[in-house]
């Protein structure tokens, strides 16, 4: 396992729309590995997609302190309500804002195996699931965020 640099600062691969994984492989193991643990270096860190590692494959980690959730072909089946509140990215380090989204989720994605399975979410997981989802369609946390602040 290594740690991964994070792309930062709008780079143009942030606004990439991943590539379907169709190789459940040891080299697929490898890149959530290293995920994981590039999530794990980054103090409240709630999740991290591949393209923000440079990496434009479908696949995205999140930890929200329950256990990591790896979600390789993610996709939102199923939503319910609205939530609206802040969220951050460690691709736009310091800069917050208001995000509206679903307050519920249920997301169909596959492990790194190949074996399909469901997670359904509330509140922050609901949040980090949709916001790492969205980062496999090239969409960035600013695009939707209201009220935005530099903090450093």
């Amino acid at each position: 396992m290594a740690r991964r640099n994070i792309i930062t600062n709008d780079d143009p691969v942030l606004h990439k729309k991943c590539r379907e994984v169709v190789k459940f492989d040891e080299q697929l193991a490898l890149l959530i590995d290293d995920m994981v643990e590039t999530l794990h270096s980054v103090e409240n860190a709630a999740g991290l997609a591949a393209p923000q590692v440079g990496i434009l494959r479908c696949v995205t980690v999140i930890d929200i302190g329950e256990g990591v959730i790896e979600l390789v072909n993610p996709q939102v089946i199923e939503t319910k309500g609205k939530q609206f509140g802040p969220e951050g990215c460690l691709s736009y380090p310091n800069q917050y804002g208001n995000v509206e989204r679903p307050a519920y989720v249920k997301v169909k994605a596959y492990d790194r195996f190949g074996k399909p399975f469901f997670v359904k979410g509330e509140g922050l997981l609901a949040r980090a699931l949709c916001h790492e989802i969205d980062h496999l369609s090239g969409i960035v946390f600013l695009e939707k965020a209201k009220d935005l602040n530099q903090v450093d």
